[in-house]
């Protein structure tokens, strides 16, 4: 018999909006949704705490923003990461330029990291995961804030966004080539299994970010490697302020919540759950 394959399926971005909040709770409730990364900062960051009590089943976890959100600190305390509304930049590069080279930047990120798990701590919620906004923690210097903020705060889990591409093209007939973010994500597991971090084998969501459509995710249930699996989307009751344009976030809790879902994990022997379900994967 081959290695059994385990599976999350996480929300990003919970926080955000009470039209995301209402999707992850139905997505959970009715779905196949086992996991929400929270925005503590976020808009709707109360509700979706509030929410998240009421679903003892859900794993939370903590999703950091350091580009294009509000951060957890004072602006003022923070000058190298914000622009002048007092917000995240919405400029990536310019930011891991910034913290690459600036100490000063650098103590500001650990700061500003550290706010946040222990936003998240104050809610009393446990924290299944760690991942970030953009995936911005393939950045090796906000990787090491993490992971230092992490062994203070108890962070057991994170997310390697490392999607197999012949999976995929497989699926939509789209020849796939991995580029320089794959081999920094995976630097980032091994960096993550070194320390002890839960981290899963394999991620899905990045091709086909915001549309995670239910003939993808159910081609996806069928076609699951062995070994533990993220799959990650972004439902939402639709657009709300601030959303990202062209994101198809009805048809994505439509996907979660579609009965074939469930069906496909039952047929295929899936095991489900959140990261505090399944613990370590081998190195």
């Amino acid at each position: 018999m081959g290695e059994a394959r385990r599976l999350v399926v996480t929300a990003d971005d919970f926080g955000a909006s009470p039209e995301v909040n209402a999707a992850v709770e139905q997505a959970h409730r009715d779905g196949i949704l086992t996991a929400a990364s929270l925005m503590v900062a976020g808009g709707a960051a109360d509700d979706a705490v509030e929410r998240a009590r009421r679903l003892p089943g859900l794993g939370v976890g903590l999703h950091l923003v350091l580009v294009e959100g509000r951060p957890m600190l004072p602006p003022e305390q923070i000058p190298a990461l914000v622009d002048h509304t007092g917000q995240f930049r919405s400029d990536m590069v310019r930011t891991a330029l910034t913290i690459f080279a600036s100490p000063s930047a650098r103590r500001q990120l650990a700061a500003e990291v550290d706010a946040q798990f222990a936003a998240f701590a104050a809610t009393g919620l446990k924290l299944d995961h760690v991942n970030a906004h953009k995936h911005f923690h393939l950045h090796p210097t906000i990787a090491s804030a993490i992971l230092r903020a992490g062994k203070r705060h108890g962070m057991t889990a994170m997310r390697a966004p490392i999607e197999p591409p012949a999976v995929i093209a497989a699926i939509d007939g789209t020849p796939r080539r991995t580029g320089i973010e794959h081999l920094w994500a995976k630097v980032l597991r091994r960096r993550l299994r070194k320390a002890g971090v839960t981290v899963p084998d394999q991620v899905f969501g990045l091709a086909w970010s915001g549309a995670l459509t239910a003939p993808k995710l159910l081609a996806l249930l069928d076609k699951l490697p062995p070994g533990l699996t993220e799959i990650y989307a972004h439902p939402a009751e639709g657009p709300y302020p601030g959303s990202a344009p062209g994101y198809l976030y009805a048809e994505e809790l439509a996907a979660l919540t579609d009965p074939l879902a469930k069906a496909a994990i039952a047929r295929n022997g899936v095991a489900t759950g959140h990261f505090a379900d399944f613990g370590r994967t081998s190195p």
